[in-house]
């Protein structure tokens, strides 16, 4: 059996080795079906139970009322970026964005596509999106504020979220969800991609508040409305099963292996630091986010030049760890650190990174 690296990737990334190894053991046999999750029937009591179970295992984690809905619709968070405009816009009102870069700019631009009247309240582009914006206005009237909690690209994050007073949140947690506890009401809609902390690819899970609902027209497509997902429990089709089965698993395994969100934040801030401190400390590796915007979830930095940064990434991979190329977009170098990746490979990596630097530098 080949050895498993440590897998620094940005997505699809890391499962926990305990989920991997649950799904291996009835991968044949689910649940005394004789079959496998992946030909179970999605109609069965089977995966009934599945889905049932992450739609609560995601509320006792987020503390969330019976007054939102979790949903399970496939097209990842790029389909939301369309699907919510289409639906939650309100006539005669403003939709309010704040750029924090790439995934936010992509929101943005699905908005101005349906003609919305588009407002970017706050924006971080002028110092290459390298920081949370922290002066800007909510407009009062505006239908929602669209945000992204974490920039997985530019290794930025929300430490503290925006206050914008009656006007719902409208929030992309697809790099950072159920990373930390959170105060729920003020979101309308949160949704994520699973492939970055909560599973693997093939499907987004989408929180929205009940009387979000209610906006929801009549005129567009069955399959991009969120009532069609909301009033059959995200069955109207056949959902992504695998994804929801191993979703169901991580949240599991973040509630009874970890115990719950306050102490996976414990973790995620342990792990961030041994990574930031290091650098910090060096004259050889510079990050590349302001220092008050740092990601616990994608820590980026940059070496000298690229030459070196190109043999850093390949001689860390001969040493087992994985996925520490920087995003084609920008370069450098990325480790992102989610739920999954434990301490252990956090502290393997520090220690490759003084070697390196020692030997390089």
């Amino acid at each position: 059996m080949s050895k498993r690296i440590h897998n620094f990737n940005a997505g699809p990334a890391a499962l926990p080795l305990p989920v991997l190894e649950e799904i291996q053991a009835e991968l044949l046999d689910f649940k005394g079906s004789g079959m496998s999750i992946l030909e179970v029937s999605h109609r069965s009591k089977w995966f009934d139970d599945v889905i049932n179970e992450a739609v609560e295992m995601t509320k006792n984690l987020l503390n969330l009322g019976e007054d939102f809905h979790v949903l399970f619709i496939q097209g990842g968070a790029s389909l939301q970026f369309c699907m919510i405009p289409m639906n939650l816009s309100l006539e005669g009102k403003p939709l309010d964005f704040i750029d924090t870069g790439t995934w936010s700019t992509k929101a943005i631009k699905e908005a101005k596509i349906q003609g919305k009247d588009v407002r970017v309240i706050a924006s971080s582009e002028d110092k290459g999106f390298s920081y949370i914006p922290k002066d800007f206005k909510v407009d009062e009237d505006a239908a929602y504020l669209h945000f992204t909690s974490n920039n997985t690209i530019k290794g930025t994050q929300w430490a503290k979220f925006p206050e914008s007073g009656n006007v719902p949140l409208f929030c992309d947690m697809s790099s950072d969800i159920m990373s930390r506890p959170f105060d729920a009401k003020p979101f309308g809609l949160i949704y994520a991609g699973a492939q970055k902390n909560i599973g693997p690819a093939g499907t987004a899970m989408v929180i929205i508040r009940k009387d979000m609902l209610e906006r929801v027209p009549d005129n567009i497509p069955t399959m991009l409305k969120y009532t069609t997902f909301s009033e059959k429990n995200s069955m109207f089709n056949t959902p992504a099963c695998l994804v929801i089965y191993t979703t169901n698993l991580v949240l599991k395994w973040l509630q009874e292996n970890i115990g719950g969100l306050e102490e996976m934040e414990k973790v995620n801030k342990e792990k961030a630091a041994l990574i930031y401190d290091f650098i910090d400390q060096s004259d050889f590796y510079h990050g590349t986010a302001a220092k008050d915007s740092r990601s616990l979830m994608n820590v980026t930095f940059r070496l000298p030049n690229e030459d070196l940064e190109k043999r850093f990434v390949a001689q860390a991979l001969e040493e087992g760890l994985g996925g520490l190329k920087g995003h084609r977009s920008v370069g450098g170098c990325r480790a992102s650190i989610y739920n999954a990746t434990d301490i252990w490979a956090v502290k393997d990596l520090v220690a490759f990174m003084a070697e390196f630097e020692k030997k390089e530098g």
